[in-house]
């Protein structure tokens, strides 16, 4: 059944994949974006697409964007740490700030179901090897703490509502899309690999937890289909593979077509390791991720050599904060 869905930050890296998926299942699609990376990452012209080019912390706005909506995928961030660092108070108005009246404005209009995008990093570092949802939230960072402040701003505005709320904890997102980002680990590793023929690892033993694009993309849709009773209030792990830093070299090197790259490792003060347990949407839900690094590694090779990848580690488009600087003297706003 067609449903109308508004997505936050649709013209973002993950977004960018999922509204076209949408679409294709024939759900009706708005997108909520200042389209820093432009308009051309979404379909165009497409007759159930709505763009509506705007702030996530201007009320009416948002107003606007939740009438008629069936469900809010809420994917609108400053995104990642350095991005985030760059302006402080930018990120807060955005990340967190403004949260809390998109929540109340959905419960208003009506929205069945708010899906929100949280971030893995919220755990912090821990020793166990399995990072479960139960693990006690230990964020290091801002970006993290907003993170974690806006998971409880959700539970505890719909406790009594009718609207379902459920979070997502994703791993890194790695692989090709249409608005791209290189500033990921997998991501980043491979457009140097293409680039440069060589693979710097500082440190190397680093648990990172990697999940395919692609599989992100089905999380969400999971989260839109799955029973209300089943996610109401629940947070997931949406991961695939932890590997250590070097590991993820190596599979990037061994992947590639050209076996003559090169991989430097280098000292590292930074010895922070994240994984995550994703079991429990597995036993809930029943989801598994069915694409590998490997794939995404492939994906990306194949866009470089067909020239989708333009002037990879330079280029503002595929590097958030880049592309932050370039717009930060104009007009700051959303997008993921």
């Amino acid at each position: 059944m067609s449903r109308t869905i508004l997505v936050t930050g649709g013209a973002g890296y993950v977004g960018s994949m999922l509204v076209p998926r949408l679409l294709e299942r024939g759900d009706q699609v708005r997108v909520l974006d200042l389209f820093w990376y432009g308009h051309d990452v979404l379909p165009s012209e497409h007759p159930r697409l709505e763009r509506i080019a705007g702030d996530l912390r201007d009320p009416a706005i948002v107003e606007t964007a939740v009438a008629g909506v069936d469900a809010v995928i809420h994917l609108a961030c400053i995104s990642n740490d350095p991005s985030f660092e760059l302006d402080p108070a930018l990120g807060k108005s955005i990340n967190l700030d403004a949260f809390p009246s998109l929540v109340t404005a959905a419960e208003k209009a009506g929205v069945e179901r708010f899906i929100y995008a949280s971030s893995s990093s919220v755990y912090g570092v821990k020793d166990t090897p399995h990072v479960r949802e139960d693990a006690t939230p230990e964020p290091l960072t801002d970006y993290s703490r907003y993170k974690l402040a806006c998971e409880h701003i959700l539970l505890a505005e719909t406790a009594h509502s009718s609207m379902t709320p459920v979070i997502l904890r994703p791993a890194t997102v790695c692989g090709d899309a249409p608005r791209l980002r290189l500033d990921l680990t997998v991501n980043i590793l491979t457009a140097h690999a293409l680039e440069r023929g060589v693979i710097r690892v500082f440190g190397g033993r680093q648990l990172r937890p990697n999940l395919h694009i692609r599989d992100m993309v089905a999380a969400y849709e999971l989260m839109l289909d799955a029973p209300a009773d089943r996610i109401r209030g629940e947070a997931f792990n949406v991961g695939f593979e932890n590997h250590p830093v070097r590991d993820i070299a190596d599979k990037v090197h061994d992947t590639l077509s050209d076996h003559d790259i090169e991989i430097q490792t280098e000292p590292s003060d930074d010895l922070r390791s994240y994984h995550i347990d994703s079991s429990k949407i597995r036993d809930v839900l029943g989801f598994t991720a069915q694409h590998t690094l490997e794939d995404a590694v492939r994906e990306l090779e194949a866009a470089y050599r067909a020239g989708r990848m333009v002037d990879p580690l330079a280029n503002p488009k595929y590097h958030n904060i880049k592309r932050m600087r370039e717009v930060l003297g104009e007009s700051p706003g959303v997008g993921a």
